[in-house]
């Protein structure tokens, strides 16, 4: 009887043990967390039932369905590509917003400075200016091309527009004669000789092709950083990353412990599969990073292209003044070389002001300075833009460990024994894997196919490279299409290594010889005179004694 008692009270005991296991292993929790997440199951269970149906989830007892895991499947994958989303918009923002605003700055100074041209010369020089202006408005159209990535040849366009402007001043200082275009063409051949502008082209040559080399491929460069950043954060889950991201998110609801996050090195080792392509990218978007930061820095120092644009119109005055002032002897330099064109019946003395160009003017004021549609100075964009890329060196490698922080996914500073470690509560035992796709070999959370490199991922290493090489050839003053093949030393042209030869500063070949104040109220008047005869006997006479001691050809 005693051993009857003591049996009956042995399964009440085990029966009370039993229906307070029921209780704790109940699935409300798992019920109501699903709810607050947005999921709307048909059903859940309202206990654990057998997990037999479980494909990535510990198949014991389990408070998911197979439409539950199914669902957690796909919400991992929208998950993990909201979350790399998250964490590269203010990369993919920067590259997107500063190119915007460099484009918008070096357009709109190409425009100011065209007008501002336009404007001056239009007082300054009147009729004559007016009659050529498309010279000067191919000039601006060239410029305007190739830093839009039309394919034009700096040193070649440029050398082109001074002989241009050769042949047009030629015809209006010599009008007595009949100037052909077969003349015109044997000028041409000889304004290398000539120098008729004096050093003015050579040096507005050297600063003009470096600076636009500098802003074209910088801007070139923000685009092709823009392009990887959008292209490289959409990322494409493997089957066996998307199985891992559901095991270490979502598995913990099956388990019974929704509120029960990764523990962080579990979350590295997770992430670093998935984003182990992404990793790989990571060398090239350093150096291409530094290259860039380099161009920036000459953009804010020798190759400022707002230093350049700015006296443009100053510098082309001057070389003007400079055919001017030396005309007769271009003239007879000319005509000896390609002959004595015939008569037209004109004199020089019957001609007006208004028929030669005759005058220069001062350099804006600084408070004069055209605003850009920016907003600021090239000064101003240029530091804020080398912060930003500073700060966005080591990006893709540097993303799992962003990813995995308490506030996002993981359990943070919590125990170690408190975080789900991808099969129970507990402490996760094994190494965090290395960065890049190579180390992931024995990664133990995502099986990685090592041999099979990402193509996109590729493709962007080489977009990478590519610009990359075009910033370092841009930072030594060089064109990567248009390698400079001309045998001088002086380093004049895009071709040049050197970026010393020539202060970026001319304003020394612009105070040389007096300035005549331009007459900023109108046209230019009929009473002056192109030469006094004062200047151009003596001049006559000391080239027709240059004459006697040597032959010019």
């Amino acid at each position: 009887m005693l051993r009857l008692e003591t049996i009956i009270c042995t399964f009440s005991l085990l029966s009370v043990a039993a229906r307070a296991d029921f209780k704790a292993r109940n699935c409300s929790e798992v019920r109501e967390a699903s709810a607050g997440k947005g999921f709307s199951f048909a059903h859940v269970p309202a206990q654990e039932i057998p997990g037999d149906h479980l494909r990535v989830c510990p198949q014991g007892n389990t408070c998911c369905t197979k439409e539950m895991e199914d669902t957690f499947d796909q919400r991992s994958k929208n998950d993990f590509g909201d979350l790399v989303d998250e964490m590269s918009h203010e990369l993919r923002s920067t590259f997107v917003s500063r190119h915007k605003r460099f484009d918008e700055f070096f357009l709109e100074l190409l425009e100011n400075t065209e007008r501002s041209l336009n404007e001056m010369f239009v007082r300054t020089y009147g009729k004559p200016y007016m009659q050529n202006s498309e010279v000067f408005e191919n000039l601006f159209a060239e410029l305007k091309r190739y830093y839009t990535g039309g394919n034009v040849n700096l040193e070649e366009m440029l050398n082109d527009f001074w002989s241009r402007l050769l042949e047009r001043m030629f015809t209006l200082l010599n009008s007595q004669y009949v100037i052909t275009e077969d003349y015109l063409e044997c000028i041409s051949k000889y304004t290398d000789q000539l120098k008729p502008f004096g050093d003015v082209p050579r040096k507005l040559k050297f600063q003009v092709t470096r600076a636009f080399i500098a802003a074209r491929t910088f801007v070139q460069g923000l685009s092709v950083g823009r392009e990887v950043a959008q292209r490289v954060s959409k990322v494409s889950n493997s089957a066996t990353c998307n199985q891992a991201l559901t095991k270490m998110l979502y598995c913990p609801f099956c388990q019974g412990m929704p509120a029960v996050k990764p523990c962080k090195n579990y979350c590295l080792n997770v992430m670093k599969g998935c984003l182990a392509n992404q990793a790989d990218l990571d060398p090239e978007w350093n150096q291409y990073i530094d290259a860039m930061l380099l161009v920036a820095q000459r953009l804010g120092g020798p190759f400022n292209i707002e230093s350049v644009m700015d006296p443009i119109d100053v510098k082309i005055s001057e070389a003007i003044m400079n055919m001017q002032e030396n005309s007769a002897q271009v003239s007879y330099r000319v005509f000896q070389g390609c002959g004595q064109p015939k008569p037209s019946g004109m004199t020089r003395s019957t001609r007006g002001v208004s028929d030669v160009f005759n005058a220069r003017f001062r350099p804006y004021s600084p408070e004069e300075r055209p605003t850009t549609a920016a907003g600021t100075s090239l000064d101003r964009l240029v530091v804020d833009i080398k912060e930003k890329l500073k700060l966005s060196k080591k990006f893709w490698s540097s993303l799992p460990e962003a990813m995995c922080v308490e506030d996002r996914v993981t359990a943070g500073n919590a125990s170690d024994e408190e975080c789900w470690n991808g099969h129970s509560k507990g402490r996760y035992f094994p190494e965090v894997q290395k960065d890049g796709l190579t180390n992931q070999v024995n990664n133990p959370e995502v099986g990685v196919d090592i041999t099979r490199p990402d193509t996109l991922i590729r493709q962007q290493i080489m977009a990478l490279r590519v610009m990359t090489n075009k910033l370092k050839n841009a930072y030594n003053g060089n064109d990567i299409y248009f390698q400079d093949s001309s045998d001088e030393s002086s380093g004049s042209g895009s071709g040049s290594g050197s970026t010393e030869v020539y202060p970026t500063d001319m304003d020394s070949a612009v105070t040389e010889a007096p300035v005549v104040e331009a007459d900023r109220s109108g046209p230019v008047g009929d009473s002056a005179l192109v030469c006094s005869p004062s200047v151009a006997l003596p001049t006559m006479l000391a080239l027709s004694t240059l004459a006697l001691h040597r032959q010019w050809r």
